[in-house]
C-alpha cells in the first residue's frame, strides 16, 4: 500500500482537506486523515492542489490522430483511450458520429472486443447518430442521416447485449417512442439531440425512456420564452441529465451558468469534451468524411465555420464552468461522478474499493499528474 499526500482531495462529492489516498495495485484502499497514516507507510507528497477521481467522459469522437471511425483493431482503440487518459479523462465512451452500417458494426465490434480484452478507460460506446433530424446535422454527414428501422432497433439492442454501456444519442424526428421505449428495456441509455422537437415532443419521449440530452443548447432549436424546445426541457425536467461542452464556445459561458442555476431534479448537468481527432496531438487538421476540420483560435471548425466537435480537455470545460459561477466541488462533479453516476459505470469516486484512477490539478484545475489503474501516467 502507498499513500498520495499533501493535496486536497475531492472523493466525487465533497473537498477533504488534510487526507490522503491510499492505494492498494488498482484500487484506492482508503482515504484517511494524513495525521492518522502509519509511519511505514510509503507517501508521495504532491505539494498541494487538488486530487481528484480520474474524469468520465461520455463524448470522444477520436484522439491521437484517429477517429473512431477509422480505427481498424484493438490497438487503435487503445491509442485513443490511452492519449485521453493522459489528458485526464481515464473512462470513456468512445463515440461514433453519424456513418454507414459497415461503420457502426465495426465500432460495436471493436469496443465490444477492447471491453473483453481488458482495455484501460474503454467502459463502453456512444453512437451519435445516424437517427438525427438532418436540420440539425451540425457537423454530421447529412447523406448518413435517416429514420430508425426495425432492423437497426434489432441490431441496436443486440449490441446492448455485447456491450458493457451503449449510448445511443437519437433525435425525435428520426426514430418512434416505441422504438425509444424498447431501447431502454434492453439497457441501452438514450440520449435526446440534433433535433428541433418542441419541448412537448421531448417531454413524451423522455416518458419513453430517453434519460439524456446530447450537448445542450447545440445542434437544437434555440431556448425561447414561448418555445423552450429541447433545451428548456432538458433544464426543467429532473429525470433527465444533460452533457454540455464548456469550452467558451460552444455556449456562450454567461449560458452556462444560466443553465447550472436552472437545471432541475435530480437530473443533472455533466461535461463532455466532444473531442476529435486532434486530442493530444500538435496537428492543425483532419479530414472529416472528406471535408477538412482545422483548429482556429481554441475552436474545431469546418471551411464554412461550423463547429465540428471541440478542441477541450474536461480539466479545462471543468475550469470554465468554475469561471461562469461553478462551486469547484460542483465543476468536478461534472467530469467524474456525475457522468459516471449517467451512464452506470464504476468510476468516477473515491472510496475504498474504487478503482484507483485519479488526477492531480492545481487550485485552477490545470492537470498536473494523472493516475489510472494504480500507475503514474504523468
Amino acid at each position: 500500500m502507498r499513500a498520495l499526500t499533501g493535496a486536497r482531495v475531492f472523493d466525487g462529492t465533497r473537498i477533504l482537506g488534510g487526507h490522503a489516498v491510499c492505494l492498494d495495485g488498482g484500487r484506492v484502499a482508503e482515504l484517511v486523515p494524513e495525521a492518522l497514516l502509519p509511519p511505514d507507510v510509503p507517501r508521495e507528497a504532491l505539494g498541494g492542489g487538488i486530487l481528484a477521481p480520474g474524469f468520465v467522459d461520455l463524448q470522444v469522437n477520436g484522439g491521437a490522430g484517429l477517429m473512431l471511425a477509422e480505427a481498424q483493431g484493438v490497438a487503435d482503440l487503445r491509442r485513443i483511450a490511452a492519449v485521453h487518459a493522459r489528458l485526464g479523462a481515464t473512462t470513456i465512451l468512445p463515440t461514433l458520429i453519424s456513418d454507414t452500417d459497415e461503420a457502426k458494426a465495426r465500432a460495436i465490434a471493436l469496443v465490444s472486443r477492447a471491453a473483453a480484452e481488458g482495455v484501460p478507460g474503454i467502459a463502453g460506446l456512444h453512437l451519435e447518430g445516424p437517427h438525427l433530424d438532418p436540420r440539425k446535422a451540425g457537423a454530421h454527414d447529412p447523406a448518413h442521416l435517416r429514420p430508425m428501422t426495425a432492423a437497426d432497433l434489432d441490431r441496436l439492442r443486440a449490441a446492448a447485449a455485447v456491450l458493457p454501456r451503449l449510448m445511443v444519442t437519437l433525435a425525435p424526428e428520426a426514430a418512434t417512442e416505441d422504438q425509444v421505449r424498447a431501447l431502454s428495456g434492453a439497457g441501452v441509455l438514450v440520449a435526446l439531440g440534433h433535433s428541433a422537437c418542441d419541448a412537448a415532443t421531448a417531454a413524451r419521449y423522455v416518458g419513453a425512456g430517453a434519460r439524456v440530452v446530447t450537448h445542450l443548447f447545440n445542434a437544437m432549436a434555440p431556448m425561447g420564452h414561448r418555445a423552450p424546445g429541447l433545451a428548456g426541457l432538458a433544464l426543467a425536467d429532473g429525470r433527465v441529465d444533460a452533457g454540455i461542452i464548456a469550452d467558451g464556445h460552444h455556449v456562450d459561458p454567461l449560458m452556462l451558468g444560466v443553465a447550472l442555476r436552472a437545471k432541475a431534479g435530480r437530473g443533472a448537468l455533466f461535461l463532455v469534451s466532444d473531442a476529435m481527432a486532434l486530442a493530444g496531438t500538435e496537428a492543425e487538421r483532419f479530414a472529416l468524411d472528406g471535408r477538412e476540420v482545422r483548429r482556429a483560435d481554441g475552436r474545431l471548425i469546418l471551411s464554412d465555420g461550423t463547429l465540428a466537435g471541440a478542441d477541450l480537455t474536461l480539466a479545462r470545460a471543468a475550469a470554465v464552468m468554475a469561471a461562469a459561477g461553478a462551486p469547484v466541488e460542483t465543476a468536478l462533479a461534472m467530469a467524474t461522478s456525475g457522468p459516471a453516476r449517467v451512464a452506470g459505470i464504476d468510476a468516477g469516486h473515491l472510496a475504498p474499493g474504487a478503482p484507483a484512477d485519479l488526477v492531480h490539478l492545481a487550485d485552477d484545475l490545470t492537470l498536473r499528474a494523472v493516475w489510472q489503474a494504480g500507475e503514474r501516467l504523468s
